[in-house]
C-alpha cells in the first residue's frame, strides 16, 4: 500500500512570508462576463471562477536554482529553474534531525554527521536531504521569519560532496535568519557570514528546498522517496515546489 504525505505549505498571505502575497478572485458568476455572457447563459446560473495570483518565486514551497546563487556554478553558466534536470528532484529522502540546534545558529558539519550516525545512514548520491529544525510550528506568524537555525556554507559543502543534489529544510531559508547574518556583517564587517550556504552553489550546483513542514509526520528518518519537482518559470532562480513523501507500508 502506497501512503503520500505532504511536505508543503499552503500558498497565502501570511506575516511568514517576507514579501505579501495578492490573490484576486474572478468568482463563478462573475467569470461569465469576462466571455460576453451572463450568469445565466450556463447550467446553474455559474460561469467557471478565475484567479489572479501577485507573488514572488520563493513563495511558499519552492525550490531554488543555481541561477538564484549566482549567475555562475563551478565556472559554468549556472541552471535556472526550467533548467533542472528533473530526475535530481525525484530520490531517497533522508531527514536530519536537528531540532537541538538553537535558532540563529548555524548547522555545522558536526552537526550533520551527528545526526547521520544516529540514524544509521551513510549519504549516496541522489539522496534528498531535509533538515528537521521544528520551525515549521511558527509558520502563520512573524516569527517564522526569525527564528530557525540555518546551514553553514562547510555543512552545505560536505551534503553537495557527498552526492546530495537536494537540500531541504523546514524554515522560511536554509541559511540562517537574514536578519541575524546582517546584523553580524555590519557588526564585523566578514562578508563570509552572509547567506554561506547559498553562495556556496557558486562553486558546485545544487538545489533548495525552502518552507517544508510536516517532516515530523514522517515515520522513520529513511526508507521514503521525495517527490520535488518545481514549476519550470522560464529564466527564472526560483520556481513554486509540491513536496511529497511516497511511503510504501
Amino acid at each position: 500500500m502506497r501512503r503520500l504525505i505532504d511536505l508543503s505549505v499552503v500558498l497565502r498571505d501570511t506575516p511568514s512570508e517576507a514579501t505579501p502575497v495578492k490573490i484576486d478572485v474572478l468568482g463563478h458568476r462573475e467569470g461569465a462576463t469576462v466571455l460576453g455572457l451572463s450568469p445565466e447563459d450556463f447550467p446553474g446560473g455559474m460561469a467557471i471562477s478565475n484567479e489572479t495570483i501577485t507573488l514572488t518565486t520563493h513563495t511558499g514551497t519552492h525550490m531554488d536554482a543555481p541561477l538564484h546563487y549566482g549567475p555562475l556554478s563551478g565556472g559554468v553558466p549556472a541552471k535556472s529553474i526550467d533548467q533542472v534536470p528533473i530526475e535530481w528532484c525525484y530520490g531517497p529522502g533522508v531527514r536530519l534531525d536537528v531540532r537541538h540546534v538553537p535558532a540563529g545558529d548555524g548547522i555545522t558539519v558536526a552537526h550533520l554527521t551527528d545526526a547521520l550516525a544516529a540514524i544509521g545512514h551513510e549519504l549516496a548520491a541522489g539522496d534528498i536531504v531535509m533538515l528537521w529544525t521544528g520551525a515549521d510550528a511558527r509558520w502563520g506568524g512573524a516569527d517564522y521569519l526569525t527564528d530557525f537555525p540555518g546551514l553553514t556554507g562547510e555543512g552545505t559543502q560536505f551534503l553537495v560532496e557527498h552526492g546530495v543534489r537536494v537540500i531541504g529544510i523546514d524554515a522560511w531559508g536554509l541559511d540562517r535568519p537574514m536578519r541575524t547574518m546582517i546584523e553580524e556583517y555590519k557588526r564585523t564587517g566578514d562578508k563570509s557570514v552572509l547567506w554561506p550556504a547559498h553562495i556556496y552553489g557558486r562553486t558546485r550546483e545544487y538545489l533548495q528546498l525552502e518552507k517544508l513542514a510536516n517532516l515530523g509526520t514522517l515515520p522513520a528518518p529513511t526508507g521514503f522517496t521525495v517527490s520535488c519537482f518545481p514549476v519550470p518559470v522560464g529564466g527564472a532562480g526560483a520556481g513554486w515546489t509540491r513536496v511529497v513523501a511516497i511511503l510504501d507500508e
